[in-house]
């Protein structure tokens, strides 16, 4: 399985940005279907972005328009950019990774620790 780290959070105001790091070790990280997802406290994990192999990507209406997956298969590394970002996008965030396809279901296999992002009025 593979073993994934974020970073990149951190407190910001609102209409800031952030760009989110997902580092992969442990396995083939091109054949892992790659995801981001949030949960706020009291919430429940909600899916935020997700990426496929072929590079394509899905949002939750949420952050269409001001955040952006991406992917460095050569640095094993996700990536999520946060723009325009809202006190409503304060959450722990996590990124995620399996070998099927789940797109923005929180099914996923295998997960990293989180990411801390506080976005203030």
């Amino acid at each position: 399985q593979v073993q994934l780290v974020e970073s990149g959070g951190g407190s910001v105001q609102s209409g800031g940005s952030l760009r989110l790091s997902c580092a992969a070790s442990g396995d083939t990280y091109s054949s892992y279907y790659m995801g981001w997802f949030r949960q706020a406290p009291g919430k429940e994990r909600e899916g935020v972005a997700a990426i496929d192999s072929d590079g394509s990507t899905s949002y939750a209406d949420s952050v269409k328009g001001r955040f952006t997956i991406s992917q460095d298969n050569a640095k094993n590394t996700l990536y999520l950019q946060m723009n325009s970002l809202k006190p409503e996008d304060t959450a722990m965030y996590y990124c995620a990774a399996d070998r099927i396809c789940w797109w923005l279901l929180p099914n996923y296999n295998c997960w990293g620790q989180g990411t801390q992002v506080t976005v203030s009025s």
